[in-house]
């Protein structure tokens, strides 16, 4: 008996080539169809020029949270959390970790207690908090700087034991003069002619001579640096991984801003890491 569908087949041999794949519609026929479609329409067939008519990629969305002094929108890494503990009182959260919900600010100490005498961050933080009874301790500002000190401290003592930071002033001028230091550091009592003769050392390694890059003076002095260390006499610091780089310039921007030495973004952070990296997940215990 005949079968009829054999007859279609046979009346089409074009039919008998569909394969699997372009049933599904990512075949090389569709492909070819569709660039086909593309010349005789006068569409360019340069597949940079299509991808580009789609505009800029889009990466991620950065949470944004709003100061609740200023109103200013910044990231996360930008902000400072403060949270209510289930007595009611308001307490500084810097790792954003602790449940419930929480009140954000972007300001500096000075600029804290000041809002604290005024009478301010209640209010903010009553509203903040839908009413919710709670009690603003004196010292919050003192509290909220030594919880960014301590992060700051955790931070380096998890990348030093990750072995991916280099200490002693000769380890450190080798590996900046080999090209892999990606961020320098000093304490804030360090000698300008150490950090000086270092800073060079990285500019040579990084190809960068004549340019204003240079290590950062860390808020902690080396007596600090020691302790977080759990080393004697550490007076500098370099890192050799651009992540990890990323992540001590996050803290350490939050606390020099929260002490006033300079506003949050400031572009000479770009001065002290050489590489851009995004910032990963904080992942130290600093609250």
């Amino acid at each position: 008996m005949r079968n009829p569908r054999n007859d279609s087949l046979t009346a089409n041999p074009r039919a008998k080539t569909r394969s699997p794949a372009s049933r599904r519609g990512g075949g090389s026929g569709t492909v070819q169809a569709e660039r086909g479609g593309l010349e005789g329409s006068g569409a360019s067939a340069d597949p940079g020029e299509a991808i580009r008519a789609l505009g800029p990629a889009r990466g991620p969305a950065v949470p944004e949270r709003k100061c609740i002094l200023t109103g200013r929108h910044d990231g996360r890494d930008g902000l400072i959390r403060l949270a209510l503990s289930p007595d009611g009182d308001v307490l500084p959260d810097v790792l954003a970790r602790a449940p419930g919900r929480g009140a954000w600010i972007g300001v500096t100490r000075d600029e804290l207690d000041q809002a604290i005498a005024k009478g301010k961050l209640k209010g903010a933080l009553a509203r903040a908090f839908k009413g919710s009874p709670l009690s603003i301790p004196t010292d919050l500002g003192a509290r909220i700087e030594s919880a960014l000190r301590r992060a700051l401290a955790d931070r380096l003592g998890v990348e030093l034991r990750s072995g991916i930071m280099v200490l002693g002033t000769e380890k450190i001028a080798n590996a900046a003069r080999s090209g892999t230091v990606k961020f320098l550091a000093h304490a804030s009592d360090a000698g300008d002619d150490g950090s000086g003769k270092l800073a060079q050392a990285w500019r040579v390694g990084e190809m960068a001579e004549g340019t204003g890059m240079k290590g950062v003076i860390l808020p902690l002095d080396r007596a600090a640096l020691s302790v977080a260390l759990g080393r004697d006499n550490v007076v500098h610091l370099a890192l050799t991984d651009a992540a990890a780089a990323a992540r001590v310039t996050g803290l350490l921007g939050r606390l020099k801003h929260f002490l006033g030495c300079e506003p949050a973004g400031d572009a000479s952070a770009a001065d002290t890491i050489s590489v851009a990296a995004a910032n990963d997940g904080i992942d130290t215990k600093g609250e």
